[in-house]
């Protein structure tokens, strides 16, 4: 079953839930943290994965903008200055793409430094599942997430089992024998639309200042560079160009701060969890935005306990996988220079405070000193041959 190229079938349904362990999450803390509202940001999010899975017709995902969560979540960041930061960050993405300067990043920034912010957010992924995600539900968690590991070790590349929904399945389940109360489940039952907001010009610069700054080396690294360098790597012949996933991005956070959405972007991890989970077109993009739809729509208002269904040890199981999946790409590095830069750059930006801001400055200048040292040296080397 399909339409020009996208596919609604058992793997699709399965990829479509290969990224929810790094959204969810973070969706549901900024929710908490901002005080936003949930119908909104729930519907916002479902119907950007829907027209984005329609564009592309492959698995490009949306994501929430991690650096600007992270310090929505640990600051308390209030909801106008968040709509404000998403407003600020897509008119600079517009301009960046308009100009043609994101292209032109783009080919600054070399492949093994791309690959060292894979591996490095892989690290990071795999780090927060096994510390926070699985151990959340002490004993009863790690046998869930045991089960859960198993059945997707045993049936991933199962053609005929999706594997990821089934354990989203079994994690409902748990959740229905140990930490849902049905009433309020019922009762939170109803049809909600999203709220409109116009940002004002103090939200924007406040946004701009404390939310789109450090997020925007992160976007140009992870959601522009390497999604770029996955989709080639994945999808091959669908050419993709920078210009255009930078034109998407910021198309998306120039209209859903006016619905109460927050700010997204595309991101290679989400790529790489929809295709390790059997996605392949866009047609598992287009099921995962009509899961969060449905969730809005119709579950917005008892959303804080929603969210239970889906206990964090199944998602950091998931998350895991991920993160697995994002460290091998380093492994098409032939040339060992690029394969220990890359290593760097991953160890950089998983570990140390603005990491992956620092990595790709950092990591591109190793690079470029390491080509040139390289030249020098056997430019010397020739010249003593000569003499």
């Amino acid at each position: 079953m399909g339409i020009e190229g996208i596919k609604f079938n058992r793997g699709e349904l399965s990829g479509a839930f290969g990224d929810i362990g790094t959204d969810f999450p973070l969706i549901v803390a900024m929710i908490l943290a901002a005080g936003l509202h949930s119908p909104s940001v729930l519907i916002i999010f479902g119907s950007m994965q829907v027209l984005t899975g329609l564009v592309y017709r492959m698995p490009m995902p949306v994501q929430p903008l991690k650096a600007m969560a992270t310090i929505v979540i640990s600051q308390k960041i209030p909801g106008p200055v968040l709509f404000g930061g998403g407003l600020a960050i897509g008119i600079t993405m517009l301009f960046l793409s308009v100009t043609g300067l994101l292209e032109k990043l783009a080919r600054i920034v070399p492949k093994a430094v791309v690959r060292g912010i894979q591996f490095g957010l892989g690290v990071s992924l795999c780090t927060l599942a096994l510390k926070e995600y699985i151990p959340a539900d002490k004993t009863h968690g790690y046998i869930l997430a045991l089960l859960a590991f198993t059945i997707i070790v045993i049936f991933l590349d199962s053609k005929k089992l999706p594997v990821a929904f089934v354990v989203i399945l079994l994690g409902i389940l748990y959740s229905l024998i140990f930490k849902i109360d049905l009433q309020i489940l019922e009762d939170s039952f109803g049809v909600n639309l999203p709220s409109l907001y116009v940002p004002t010009r103090e939200n924007i610069v406040q946004g701009f200042i404390l939310l789109a700054l450090p997020q925007i080396p992160l976007s140009l690294g992870n959601s522009i560079i390497a999604t770029k360098q996955v989709a080639q790597d994945l999808f091959p012949g669908k050419n993709l160009s920078v210009k255009k996933i930078g034109f998407t991005y910021s198309l998306m956070n120039l209209i859903a701060p006016f619905f109460g959405g927050v700010p997204c972007c595309h991101g290679s991890g989400g790529m790489v969890g929809h295709y390790t989970f059997g996605g392949r077109t866009g047609g598992s993009t287009i099921i995962y935005g009509l899961f969060y739809l449905v969730l809005g729509l119709f579950f917005g208002n008892g959303f804080s306990e929603v969210v239970k269904a889906f206990p964090l040890p199944v998602l950091g199981v998931i998350l895991v996988f991920e993160g697995i999946a994002l460290i091998a790409l380093i492994r098409d590095l032939k040339d060992k220079r690029d394969f220990v830069i890359a290593l760097l750059v991953g160890l950089a930006a998983a570990g140390l405070p603005y990491g992956f801001v620092i990595s790709i400055l950092i990591g591109t200048i190793i690079y470029y000193s390491a080509v040139r040292f390289n030249v020098l040296g056997e430019i010397g080397e020739n010249s003593a041959e000569k003499c």
